[in-house]
């Protein structure tokens, strides 16, 4: 599916910040059916039994691509908070290996979004999905006046991904 254009990264997230040094600095890519996705790996320090990720971690990716697709179908100057979170752990969800996580809105309110994110592996199968609910907010009803969110989200990390394959 062709990429249509790219989102920043921040400086401390840890799924997307570029200089947190435990974190997984996923660069995120707008599609154009309108979804957000991430080619990225789990490591080795991710897991919770061996060969396979921790269940927070995976849950972690799927939320981050709440405020992701919001993003993608609004712009980045639009924000919203995790009201909820409904994950389904469907395979195993390895480390060391090519995974993608994709992002979409699929309804909207004038209080919240509702959104729908996967983890799928190199053959399309799907080892994680979630539902969530976004609560419309702006950066300073969730963080107050002390985050300005352009200098937080600073990195636009040119590259030349022009499809990937989801």
């Amino acid at each position: 599916m062709k990429v249509v254009s790219k989102q920043r990264n921040s400086k401390m997230c840890f799924i997307c910040g570029m200089d947190n040094p435990i974190g997984l600095h996923a660069q995120f890519y707008n599609m154009e059916d309108g979804s957000v996705a991430t080619p990225f790996r789990f490591r080795e320090e991710d897991q919770s039994f061996p060969f396979r990720v921790h269940g927070g971690l995976v849950s972690t990716m799927l939320d981050e691509m709440g405020l992701r697709a919001i993003w993608a179908k609004e712009g980045e100057d639009k924000y919203g908070v995790t009201m909820s979170i409904e994950v389904k752990l469907r395979r195993p969800v390895p480390y060391n290996e090519d995974l993608i996580c994709i992002g979409k809105v699929v309804n909207e309110n004038s209080r919240a979004y509702e959104i729908e994110s996967k983890i799928i592996n190199k053959e399309k199968k799907v080892l994680a999905n979630a539902k969530l609910m976004y609560f419309k907010a702006t950066p300073a009803q969730i963080v107050g006046d002390s985050v300005d969110p352009h200098e937080e989200m600073c990195y636009l990390i040119e590259d030349d991904v022009k499809e990937l394959d989801i």
